[in-house]
């Protein structure tokens, strides 16, 4: 599976993926799942909102248990982030078929559309739309840097973009949600597990700040004279990493527009996105007011007018407490088994050190599972990254790690259908 998903929407210079919501890389992704349902007899379902769903057994029984992730990428992307769930659930299930696991509960596989939010600059539209935090109006009015309307990419990709919206009844058929995805940090490659559990999304956001000064030529203009959004644009990035620091959160300012993006013109408008995430809600608050408190220093001493625009906002997400509980209580049960199976079968007697508890982790980075979490019961497993680069070409995870997450997710699932 890995192999025949491996070359699809790879960008032969960089070696990145750009697969797009609703382009021809995301078309061969969503071919390919189809393929993959097909080889295990699983029903497919594609929803109103563009997201595919593999079905075993008749989710119309309701309480199903799900798991997947998704297939689309950020601008040159790594290979892991999103496919290695939807993959290794594929995987996790030829594995209960393997060890002849009953069950008493429909098991699904999806596909988000559209998670990464590359093309349409929204995060997690598909799950968004399904979950009724992103209205059918709100969405169409979402636009590419080429000026195409989501409507119009999803009706030149075969979809009905006045079908979208909300799907209650579509989640009141899942009791559970688990999504599996490589770690986006180092925390388990520290701690020398290969797996483990998801505790919260940390709360962020994204703010636009647009710095209006005055265009001007760069030979003539003398510096006394000159309104240069460029120059408290730049001192703002530092100061956003000053106060991320002292808050001990993350703030980056990754995406920049200028006009008009000349080389020898002054700028009459930088535009540029900050992305921050903390721990918690204060934090996150203290860190952006700490930038636009600066920002507008900056920008009033360079004669610069600045206008701060609030484009997205997620708070802490708590995944449920209880399905948490129960992934931890089915991956303590087997660590346990595999220890006894292994001191039994040592020759030379020596137990070693027992295995410790796995680890519950937060994270700063949103998911599928994320926006889930607020209609039906979800949770998230993490594979071990080494190097805790992610978004990129680098991003990677050893095959034993990868193997070890598809054994942990079909513990998980046993568990979860068999009760």
């Amino acid at each position: 599976m890995w192999r025949d998903l491996l070359p699809l929407g790879r960008h032969p210079e960089s070696g990145g993926y750009r697969r797009y919501a609703w382009t021809g890389a995301d078309a061969e992704c969503r071919a390919w799942f189809a393929a993959q349902a097909g080889l295990r007899g699983l029903r497919l379902d594609v929803d109103r909102n563009g997201n595919q769903w593999a079905w075993l057994g008749d989710p119309a029984a309701g309480d199903a248990v799900v798991t997947g992730s998704h297939l689309d990428s950020v601008p040159d992307g790594g290979a892991f982030d999103g496919p290695l769930g939807v993959v290794s659930a594929f995987a996790a299930l030829d594995e209960l078929r393997r060890r002849g696991t009953p069950l008493s509960r429909p098991l699904g596989i999806v596909n988000f559309g559209d998670e990464e939010g590359a093309r349409f600059g929204l995060a997690c539209v598909g799950s968004r739309l399904t979950a009724g935090q992103l209205t059918r109006a709100q969405a169409h009015r979402l636009t590419d840097g080429d000026g195409i309307t989501l409507p119009r990419a999803m009706e030149a990709a075969g979809h009905d973009p006045d079908a979208i919206g909300a799907d209650p009844e579509r989640l009141a058929r899942i009791g559970a949600f688990v999504e599996l995805h490589v770690e986006q940090g180092r925390a388990l490659d520290l701690s020398g597990d290969r797996v483990g559990i998801a505790g919260a999304i940390w709360p962020h956001g994204r703010w636009r700040f647009d710095f209006r000064g005055e265009a001007n030529h760069a030979g003539t203009t003398r510096l006394a004279d000159r309104r240069d959004p460029m120059l408290p644009y730049a001192e703002t990035v530092l100061a956003a990493r000053r106060e991320a620091e002292l808050a001990g959160a993350v703030a980056t300012f990754g995406k920049i527009a200028v006009e008009p993006n000349g080389v020898n013109a002054i700028p009459s408008l930088v535009r540029g996105w900050l992305d921050s995430r903390a721990a918690d809600r204060t934090s996150l608050d203290t860190v952006v007011a700490g930038v636009e408190k600066a920002a507008r220093l900056h920008a009033a001493a360079h004669g610069v007018d600045l206008d701060v625009v609030r484009e997205s906002h997620t708070p802490v997400v708590d995944f449920d407490h209880a399905l948490r509980d129960e992934l931890a209580r089915i991956l303590h049960r087997d660590r346990d088994r595999d220890r006894d199976r292994d001191r039994d079968s040592d020759s030379d007697g020596d137990r070693g050190p027992a295995p410790g508890r796995i680890p519950v982790l937060g994270t700063g980075a949103g998911h599928d599972a994320g926006i889930l979490s607020a209609s039906i019961p979800t949770a998230m497993l993490f594979v071990r990254n080494p190097t805790g680069v992610s978004h990129s070409p680098a991003e990677h995870a050893a095959e034993d790690d990868c193997l070890a997450g598809v054994a942990a997710l079909a513990d998980v699932l046993e568990g979860l259908v068999d009760r």
